[in-house]
């Protein structure tokens, strides 16, 4: 059995940053994640407001991340957590079972994010990868030249919709507010390039034979249209993967997310978390500046 100092569970922003801060202390650190490092990181088109880039893609500063991080501490993808177990150990907190090994470890900070909220809707589970898709970097090329709509007024369905459109596809958004949520400068470049906006509707229905043809939608006086079109992109917020937390009476809050002090400390004796997974301000540079807290908090808990 494998034992580290600290085992980080999640690989994006704010566990590879947490990576490289709990190995640069000397500590023994271990980041695991269930698919490729990155998270929905990898997703983010275009960033502009990440200090020291004036532009860059998500998986482009993912890949910098990466290479600082595997040089501090070991880093494993695609490696499901199965069970976290406190034990009884002179030395040792915590057991983690995983699809491929056993480890022990003094220390854990859980990164684990959050996953796509769905609509809910008819057509949507139908649909998934035949029209219906929460990636517009992953699957916007494969409708250049057809007619879309982006689901969603926060910055991440600003974000894609502008990708959309300037890869060539006729967006259109669709927002169940009259106001987007999303950053200033975001509802300006959607102004500037001229992007459709319906605003105070909702996506009531998907439809199809074998694809994505067209979506009903709803307005606030609960008037119907149907537009036609090729794929419907979803970005309408998130939900935060507790199910590890939860599994080990990590306390949470009303909204499912794990609380913790400014140090990044849970309820739990040895136990951070960093990133989405604990809510408020949902952006990178807030989850790499939580990770490094988190690691720092369990180096000083450590050395105690």
């Amino acid at each position: 059995m494998e034992k580290y100092d600290i085992i980080i569970i999640g690989a994006g922003p704010a566990g590879l940053t947490a990576g490289l801060y709990a190995g640069r202390q000397g500590k023994k650190t271990l980041v695991i994640d269930k698919n490729i490092s990155g998270g929905a990181g990898r997703q983010v088109p275009a960033m502009e407001n990440y200090p020291g880039f004036e532009l860059i893609a998500g998986v482009s500063l993912i890949e910098k991340m990466k290479d600082q991080c595997v040089k501090n501490s070991d880093l494993h993808e695609f490696e499901t957590i199965k069970s976290i177990e406190k034990i009884e150990d002179d030395n040792y907190n915590f057991k983690i079972i995983t699809n491929k090994e056993d480890y022990n470890t003094k220390a854990l900070i859980l990164a684990t994010g959050s996953t796509f909220r769905h609509l809910n809707v008819e057509g949507e589970k139908e649909f998934l990868g035949k029209g219906v898709a929460y990636c517009a970097t992953c699957d916007g090329m494969f409708f250049k030249g057809k007619k879309v709509a982006m689901v969603g007024g926060g910055n991440s369905a600003l974000q894609e919709a502008i990708y959309l459109y300037n890869i060539g596809c006729d967006v259109t958004i669709i927002h169940r507010r009259d106001k987007f949520r999303g950053d200033a400068f975001l509802q300006q470049k959607i102004k500037d390039k001229g992007i459709n906006v319906i605003y105070n509707s909702n996506v009531k229905k998907i439809e199809g034979k074998n694809v994505v043809e067209s979506i009903t939608i709803v307005d606030n006086e609960n008037n119907e249209t149907k537009l036609n079109l090729s794929a419907v992109f979803i970005a309408i917020g998130s939900v935060p993967q507790t199910e590890l937390a939860e599994s080990l009476d990590v306390e949470l809050d009303e909204d499912n997310y794990i609380k913790t002090d400014k140090s990044q400390r849970t309820n739990l004796r040895n136990v951070y978390a960093s990133g989405d997974i604990t809510g408020g301000v949902k952006q990178w540079v807030v989850a790499c500046s939580e990770g490094a807290i988190a690691a720092l908090s369990a180096y000083d808990d450590l050395e105690r």
